[in-house]
């Protein structure tokens, strides 16, 4: 009964479910066949069969339905049948009227048209015939116009043509060919403004074509005459004493003479070769073409045209070839061509009047100067080859000085050429970053050795080095740096003159000229010379003694950066006691690349004694010491000596700090060793030969390797492992830890920690070397003690670590 009941309870939900299942969409039915298999067990069994039932009944109504309405199917599709047959006869019929009635009417229209036009001509005929006399002089007057036109005298032709309209065409203005010529004449007007749009066309087109020839004669001219002018004035400031230079005196006066010279013979060489826009345009199609729509009265047409047509040029013109930015050639040919499109607009400008405004010259130059700088900001910053940079400028301020001569304004493009400076600025810092790299690789790292006098003069002609003590010793001799520092100081000089070659003729100021000099000075040390420094520094192969020559040459590059600003000052004529003169920022590039070579140096140092530690092999069980300090601490002694020595020409703060860096360092790793967890037991022969090796070390520290230490503090490095062994050593417990935590302890150094980590690994030890030594039963009573006394100074430490632990 219960399962009876509880077979009807689930019958109404299966209904549930299918009903779902065929309103819900398919993609959401998941859900649904799921609760089938959450139900009873029997569940999906019971549901299957619904399932069927459900299927059977609409298979049931399908057939139903489609036996009701298949008769009806038939029957329609028979009078479909029936009506296309007699549809096609239908058409048939309708086709054959139609071509008949075609026919019948061509005859009609033929015979129409034909009695049309026999009378028109029977009209006209009369007429003529009985007017031709009076017809006659205008017939005549409008032949006259013909033949004007005919031989292209246009202007005279117009004149003709307002003869007619106002003395012959009202005469006869009733008769229809009188009206043929009226309506004839706006033709001919067009006509004629159309052969004079033509001409304009062809002169359009032309000076298209030669835009490239005006703009370079112009540019040319342009140039020509600033050469002389800027050599002219160059020649007058030597003969007044201006712009003299220290040493240089000589040199500038016979090149500014050369130049003047060269100048003089070029323009006496072009001043027969003067070519001016007339020459290279014939600009008669726009004069005629002006005066025959003045004529027309449709002036305002033509400038219209004129002016669009001259802006589509302007586009097309300051549209730039792809690959423009590849040669100093296409930027060449951009500038020429627009400085061609200004040229003639300001010719037309001058000898017309109303055809171009001053006004639309401007607004054509100022969107045409928009699209210029958009250009070559963006053909610019493709430009990694300062030499292209530089020729790009000098086009710029050519271009730039000729379109002012015009009268077109251009300080945006001065202002444009700041940003390229910077990006020229930018590939200088690239191509002297390689010039640098290339220095450094190049360079032995040694001392410059001179053996005469020629030989010193060079490296002091090259850098600016002094030193008294040097020029009293004899030959031969060393300098301090490396030959990479009068390279470097060479190059930083040929840095600021390529500088220097940009901000000429960009119409500054000295001060202006001087601030960019020392700001992109300052750039190539900071950051240019100061990465070449440190990535040559960080490079692997680069040793100890490279780095102390790193250290020196720095410290010479940073002693010449005063050499540098005067040696800017003698270029710019701006003193350095100017209130707003930027300083060069060598002190803190070379003194950053000198800590980092110094990091270098200890952290070097440290992996050098690392290596020597790792090949000690101590007998952490022997009996007995050696007698003699171990072999690896000997070598790594001797090579500490050494290298200690080539720190004799680094400043002495840095050689104590190395000297300290690296006594600290063997004091860790020896201590280190001693605590190691993988040690598991020390005897004592071992510590004293472990000691021996300590004091080997107290020694090298007292020596002094590096002078400059007061007393002893170098040995103090060793003086908690010196503590520790005389510790062990003395066995003194007693006393260690009854003056535990006192200022005035013996051993104030030891961590009770470390004592308890050693004294752990010597009593281990011990119980070994009593397991192999029990044959002696004299002394087991002895052993015995001295273990207890550990164990007991084992707790004591243990108290005193726990102590400090919870004290923490």
């Amino acid at each position: 009964m219960a399962e009876s009941a509880e077979g009807l309870g689930t019958i109404p939900e299966h209904e549930r479910i299918l009903q779902e299942i065929e309103s819900t969409d398919t993609a959401c039915v998941g859900p649904t066949l799921r609760s089938v298999y959450d139900d009873q067990p029997n569940a999906h069994k019971k549901f299957m069969e619904k399932l069927d039932a459900c299927i059977r009944n609409h298979d049931k109504e399908i057939e139903k339905m489609c036996n009701f309405h298949h008769q009806g199917f038939v029957d329609a599709i028979t009078e479909l049948l029936k009506v296309r047959t007699d549809a096609e006869k239908l058409k048939v019929q309708v086709t054959d009227t139609n071509r008949r009635f075609q026919d019948a009417g061509k005859e009609v229209i033929v015979q129409t048209e034909d009695i049309i036009r026999c009378r028109i001509q029977q009209r006209n005929i009369t007429t003529v015939v009985e007017k031709l006399q009076l017809c006659l002089p205008v017939l005549e007057m409008y032949s006259k116009l013909k033949e004007q036109m005919s031989a292209k005298r246009y202007y005279s032709a117009l004149k003709t043509m307002e003869q007619l309209e106002n003395v012959y065409f009202p005469r006869v203005s009733q008769y229809r060919f009188c009206q043929l010529m009226i309506e004839n004449l706006p033709k001919l007007r067009e006509n004629i403004k159309e052969i004079s749009m033509s001409d304009l066309k062809d002169f359009l087109e032309s000076i298209r074509k030669h835009s490239d020839k005006i703009g370079e004669t112009a540019m040319k001219q342009a140039h020509q005459q600033k050469t002389f002018s800027v050599a002219l004035q160059k020649q007058n400031n030597i003969k007044f004493g201006k712009n003299m230079r220290i040493n240089n005196d000589r040199i500038l006066e016979e090149r500014n003479e050369i130049v003047l010279k060269h100048a003089l013979e070029e323009e006496d060489e072009n001043e027969e070769e003067v070519l001016t826009v007339q020459d290279l345009v014939d600009f008669s199609p726009v004069y005629r073409c002006l005066h025959i729509h003045s004529v027309l009265g449709s002036e305002e047409t033509f400038e219209n045209y004129y002016r669009k047509q001259r802006k589509k040029q302007a586009r097309l013109v300051l549209q730039p070839q792809s690959n423009m930015h590849e040669t100093v050639d296409g930027y060449r040919r951009y500038f020429t061509q627009i400085v061609g499109f200004f040229v003639v607009e300001d010719h037309i400008l001058h000898v017309t009047q109303g055809l171009v405004t001053r006004a639309y010259t401007d607004e054509l130059w100022n969107m045409a100067l928009s699209k210029i700088i958009a250009v070559l900001r963006a053909h610019s910053s493709y430009c990694t080859d300062p030499d292209l940079v530089l020729e790009l400028k000098n086009l710029i301020v050519i271009f730039a000085d000729t379109l002012q001569g015009y009268g077109f304004p251009v300080n945006r493009l001065f202002d444009l050429l700041f940003e390229i400076r910077d990006q020229y600025n930018e590939t200088l810092l690239k191509k002297w970053a390689g010039v640098f790299r290339d220095i450094f690789e190049e360079d032995n790292y040694s001392p410059i050795p001179v053996v005469s006098e020629e030989e010193y003069k060079i490296v002091i002609s090259k850098f600016p080095f002094q030193d008294p003590d040097l020029e009293k010793q004899s030959f031969p001799k060393k300098f301090p740096m490396s030959q990479s520092v009068p390279h470097i100081y060479i190059q930083v000089k040929e840095f600021i003159y390529a500088s220097l070659k940009f901000s000429e003729s960009l119409h500054r100021s000295s001060t202006e000229i001087d601030d960019m000099l020392r700001k992109s000075t300052n750039l190539l040390l900071t950051r240019t010379l100061n990465s070449c420094l440190l990535n040559l520094i960080r490079k692997p192969h680069i040793g100890l003694t490279e780095l102390v020559q790193i250290i020196i040459n720095t410290t010479h590059l940073e002693q010449a950066c005063k050499y540098l600003e005067d040696f800017i000052t003698n270029i710019t004529n701006i003193s350095q006691e100017t209130v707003h003169t930027t300083r060069l920022y060598g002190l803190s590039t070379f003194k950053d690349a000198r800590h980092a070579a110094e990091g270098e140096i200890y952290t070097k140092l440290n992996q050098k004694i690392d290596e020597f530690v790792q090949l000690a092999d101590y007998d952490w069980t022997m009996s007995e010491p050696d007698g003699r300090a171990s072999g690896y601490l000997m070598d790594l002694i001797n090579f500490l000596r050494s290298i200690f020595q080539v720190f004799t020409h680094l400043p002495g703060k840095v050689a104590q700090t190395a000297c300290m860096s690296a006594c600290q360092h063997l004091s860790t790793s020896l201590m280190q060793m001693l605590l190691d967890s993988e040690l598991k037991q020390i005897s004592m022969g071992a510590v004293q030969q472990f000691n021996l090796d300590v004091i080997q070390c107290e020694l090298f520290a007292s020596s002094e390797p590096v002078p400059g230490f007061q007393g002893d503090t170098l040995q103090l490095a060793f003086i908690d492992l010196r503590q520790l062994l005389d510790l062990f050593m003395v066995w003194d417990w007693s006393t260690y830890l009854a003056d535990y935590g006192q200022p005035a302890s013996k051993y104030l150094r030891v961590n009770p920690n470390t004592a308890l980590t050693l004294l752990e690994k010597v009593h281990r030890g011990m119980k070994d070397t009593s397991k192999k030594n029990n044959i002696f039963a004299q002394f087991r009573k002895n052993d015995r003690d001295k273990q207890k006394l550990i164990e007991t100074v084992v707790k004591q430490l243990r108290s005193l670590v726990n102590g400090m632990s919870q004290h923490t």
